[in-house]
């Protein structure tokens, strides 16, 4: 298990992050993806942590400092990322809302990192 440390904090805060687009919509897919991977990316850089896996529109797993709130976080990815696929991306399914308002976070804990990847991974696949 790898450790992360700031100026005060050593840390290893990994999660495990799922929401979905509104109504359960398959809008997200081919170019889409890859541009929502580079936006989620950019989004959890600009507060310190590194994104792990994004293996689709649902699943991600991350790692950030645990000076960052999860819950901003997830609001400002969701919106940054609606926001710039609406405007690149034209689209019919987009109506209001492309990310439904709910979301989960469950921490990895002491499971390694590599079982974890594998399942999100997995997730892809079954859907």
């Amino acid at each position: 298990m790898a450790y992360r440390s700031s100026n005060k904090t050593v840390y290893s805060a990994t999660y495990h992050l799922i929401w979905c687009p509104k109504y359960r919509r398959r809008v997200v897919a081919g170019p889409v993806e890859a541009r929502l991977k580079e936006i989620i990316g950019s989004v959890v850089a600009e507060c310190g942590g590194e994104v792990i896996e994004v293996p689709d529109h649902v699943h991600l797993l991350v790692e950030v400092p645990p000076a960052i709130g999860l819950s901003g976080l997830v609001q400002r990815r969701k919106g940054h990322s609606s926001l710039l696929l609406r405007q690149e991306f034209p689209h019919p399914l987009w109506l209001r809302a492309l990310w439904s308002p709910s979301w989960f976070v469950s921490t990895v804990g002491g499971a390694p990192l590599a079982v974890v990847r594998r399942y999100v991974e997995n997730q892809k696949r079954a859907a």
